[in-house]
């Protein structure tokens, strides 16, 4: 809002961005909770879209197609880091979308820059539409795309081999597929967006040497330390 004698409570956003399986979820939810704020798990969107897109047959390989599908996309996702759900349509897609299938065509939605464009206006509205005292939002761009004036913007990465063992922790031990798919994520990715390098402004955490707990108070203690330093409305 332009009044910010009336400033809107979800201004205060979290930016955090990261490569896969930098733990930027897990640990993004946990932060919210602590701090009392609503989440958004922005890949949760372009997984959604690629559930959607495959419910309805488009064709991936077909840019013009899989942008044009955005218009029958219709996304809610609540907020609640203790909660968090993922519908389209009137479909509870939350379990369905972690599914091998969709993840095996995430990449293919989220390198279509026409996609990108529309989300970024998806991702804003939830913002401004939570009512809680801030939002973690994370993501691929959020630092520099999403939410270029959040009060704090992080970038939370770690070792290439720790990412690919907290990934293989979480999915049986399956190191060799996990570095596969790590790689393959990251590559296909950074073709239209830097998610790798902070941009200036954005505070780097390299989470390689913390444990789970370690890095969440990182992050916790990054925001606290810029609500004290953020000048009272008035």
């Amino acid at each position: 809002m332009d009044d910010r004698g009336q400033r809107r409570m979800t201004d205060f956003v979290v930016a955090v961005d990261g490569p896969a399986g930098s733990g930027k979820s897990s640990v993004s939810r946990a932060a919210a909770r602590e701090l009392g704020f609503a989440y958004q798990d922005t890949g949760a969107a372009y997984r959604a879209f690629a559930w959607h897109c495959l419910e309805s047959g488009v064709d991936f390989e077909d840019a013009d197609a899989v942008a044009a599908a955005f218009d029958g996309f219709d996304y809610a996702i609540g907020t609640d880091p203790a909660a968090v759900t993922v519908r389209v349509g009137g479909t509870d897609v939350t379990t369905a979308i972690r599914e091998p299938r969709i993840t095996s065509r995430v990449s293919a939605v989220a390198r279509n820059r026409a996609v990108r464009a529309r989300m970024v206006e998806l991702f804003r509205q939830v913002i401004a539409a939570s009512p809680a005292p801030g939002m973690v939002v994370e993501g691929r761009d959020i630092t520099t795309v999403v939410a270029p004036d959040a009060a704090v913007r992080i970038l939370l990465t770690a070792d290439e081999s720790v990412r690919i063992a907290r990934r293989a922790a979480e999915l049986d031990g399956r190191d060799r597929a996990t570095a596969v798919d790590l790689s393959a994520r990251d590559r296909a990715d950074a073709a239209v967006v830097d998610f790798l390098t902070a941009a200036p402004g954005v505070t780097t955490l390299d989470s390689t040497e913390l444990d789970f707990d370690a890095t969440v108070a990182a992050v916790v203690a990054l925001v606290r330390a810029a609500q004290a330093s953020a000048p009272a409305a008035g």
